[in-house]
Order: structure tokens, then C-alpha cells, then sequence
């Protein structure tokens, strides 16, 4: 008989037995309060033209690349982590042994990981432990394990919110890149988008920019299993964003993220004299029912809630429910009246 190994979080079992992995209760049940990082974390999310940001991984080949693309673009890059090799300059910065040192050195706002997934989780802690303000990990394939921890450390601490992993990142465009995503289409502008799809968030970018509208802060929540910032936390970021006047949220196949989104949404516009005007897509409507599909963060399994439940529930909060991103632009230009 295998041995079995049990993790215990709030709202979250998961039980591993031999090479199987069967998950009691989803994912997402694991934030079905707030918890005191989500309350005092989510202004971490404001990033800027003065938001400093270093590289942790910072001399690797990806991140190297990353950091190149990163600089041109006008973030503000003060330094970057390569264990061994502190005391060095890369790009024009330096280099620390430790995100501590580079905390106590060049005082960034914000961390970009890039480091390989079986190493990730260490680099994140590390990063937690510095209590850097806001981590964005974009690896993919992270072990659950790993990331199990991470959400245990998060959820003990009131000073540093992650972004991601498996995740596009996040963006001020025409201020502040920390990620992947292919900058160029963005505009400074209005309105705010969080998405669990990297791709489609693309797709809102472009069609906003497109109607002249621009963007203030671009979250990619990514498709972990595990994410360390949700669909509603990046709706109550931008609840509350002066400079954000239409929101774009993005949801998929799987998982509750996008009904917990609803109910926020219709709380807030309940509670609200004049909320602003919300804009809601959930991918994955015509995906076979009783199959299982999907990625990580998105996986869809027969018992459930299927997309065209969650775009229900988002219209029946009051969101404007569109068919694909390609419309966000119009639709979110006539709810503006611009």
C-alpha cells in the first residue's frame, strides 16, 4: 500500500497517494474569505513609473532578455539576484546574493521571477521572507506541493502579495512592465483588465486600445491552481483605482474564481451609487460537457459549474456579458459614453 501524505490549509485538503493526486474540495475554496494578505495587499498592486523592480534569476539567459525588453521599455529596473554572484554588474545594475541584500541596498517595490518551476517556490519564499511588496512569478508548472507552501506563507503575512506563477504578469502600460506579456499594443488609458487568460487579455488590450480608450493596470492572474491573486482581488483593486473608470474582467472553464467575481460585483454595485461600468467574458462556452479539459487553472471536470453558469451569474450581477474580446473596445467606449 502507498503511503499517504495530507496538506492542510485553511478551506483546502489535498491528499497525495503514490503518483495520484485527488483533490477533496477545489481550489478555489481555499480563498473563500479574506484574509488579513488580501486586505492589506491589494494596494501593492498600484504599480508605476516609480515603482522600482528587481530580477531575481537576474543574469539568466530568460531573464536577461526579459530585463533588456524591460529597461527599453522605461521600468524602472534597479538590480537583480543570482546567488554567487553579488557584487557584479549586469545590464548597468547590480547584483546581490540574496533578495535581503537587495532589499536593504536598492529598495525595490517589486520582484520578477525568473527562475526555473522546480525552484520557483524557494525564490518566492525567499522573496516573501524579504517582504518585498509585490512578486510576480510567471513560470508554468510549478508543483502544487510548492506552491502549497507558498499560499501557507502568504496567508501569514500582511506585507507582500504575489502575482501569478503560470501567469502573463502585471502592467502599467507606458510605466511599469513586470512580465511577459507583448507590451506594444498597450496604451495608457482607463480602463483596468484582470484575466485568467494571458491570450485574451491580450485580445482586451488590443481591442481597447483600439477604441481609444488605453488601459491603467493590466493584471494576468495566470492559470495556477493556486494563484496568488484572484479575479476579485484584481476587481477590488480597481474598485478603488482613481485612474481606473471601466473594468474588463476575463474568466475561463473550471474552477469558482469567476461566481465569487459575481458576487462581488453585485455587492459592489449594489453598495455603489455610481459603479463602474463592468465588462465580463468567460472562455470555454462551447467546451463538451462531462469531459475533461483544460489547464491548470482553468481545468473542467464533469461535476463543474459550466461557463455558460458563470456568464449567467456575471450578467445577473450586472456585468455586460460579451461573446469574445474582440468587442470589449466598442462595448466599454459606449458604457463610458466616450
Amino acid at each position: 500500500m502507498h503511503s499517504q501524505r495530507v496538506w492542510k490549509l485553511p478551506g483546502l485538503i489535498l491528499r497525495l497517494s503514490g503518483q495520484a493526486t485527488r483533490r477533496s474540495i477545489s481550489a478555489s475554496a481555499f480563498l473563500r474569505k479574506a484574509s488579513p494578505y488580501e486586505e492589506s495587499t491589494i494596494q501593492n498592486l498600484r504599480i508605476g513609473k516609480n515603482t522600482r523592480v528587481i530580477y531575481q534569476g537576474f543574469t539568466g539567459k530568460a531573464a536577461t532578455a526579459n530585463a533588456k525588453d524591460t529597461i527599453a521599455y522605461g521600468t524602472n529596473i534597479v538590480g537583480g539576484v543570482s546567488p554567487g554572484k553579488g557584487g557584479q554588474i549586469h545590464l548597468d545594475r547590480p547584483v546581490f546574493n540574496t533578495v535581503r541584500e537587495a532589499m536593504e541596498r536598492v529598495k525595490p517595490h517589486a520582484t520578477s521571477v525568473f527562475v526555473p518551476a522546480p525552484f520557483a517556490a524557494k525564490a518566492i519564499l525567499e522573496a516573501i521572507e524579504a517582504e518585498v511588496p509585490l512578486v510576480v512569478s510567471v513560470a508554468e508548472h510549478i508543483p502544487v506541493h510548492d506552491m502549497l507552501r507558498v499560499q501557507e506563507a502568504l496567508r501569514t503575512q500582511t506585507k507582500t502579495r504575489l502575482v501569478g506563477p503560470n501567469c502573463p504578469g502585471i502592467i502599467a502600460p507606458e510605466q511599469c512592465r513586470i512580465g511577459i506579456m507583448p507590451y506594444g499594443q498597450y496604451s495608457k488609458g482607463r480602463v483596468g483588465i484582470v484575466s485568467k487568460s494571458g491570450t485574451l487579455s491580450y485580445e482586451a488590450v488590443g481591442a481597447t486600445t483600439k477604441a481609444g480608450l488605453g488601459q491603467s493596470i493590466v493584471v494576468g492572474m495566470g492559470g495556477d491552481m493556486l494563484p496568488g491573486t484572484t479575479l476579485v482581488e484584481g476587481l477590488k483593486l480597481f474598485f478603488e483605482h482613481d485612474d481606473t473608470e471601466g473594468i474588463i474582467v476575463i474568466g475561463e472553464i473550471g474552477g469558482e474564481a469567476e461566481l465569487k467575481a459575481a458576487e462581488l460585483i453585485n455587492e459592489y454595485r449594489r453598495n455603489t451609487p455610481n459603479p463602474k461600468p463592468i465588462i465580463a467574458m468567460v472562455a470555454g462556452r462551447t467546451a463538451p460537457p462531462g469531459k475533461t479539459m483544460g489547464h491548470a487553472g482553468a481545468l473542467l471536470s464533469p461535476r463543474d459549474v459550466s461557463a455558460d453558469a458563470k456568464a449567467k451569474a456575471l450578467e445577473e450581477a450586472g456585468a455586460l456579458v460579451v461573446p469574445h474580446p474582440g468587442v470589449m473596445g466598442v462595448e466599454m467606449k459606449r458604457l463610458l459614453g466616450a
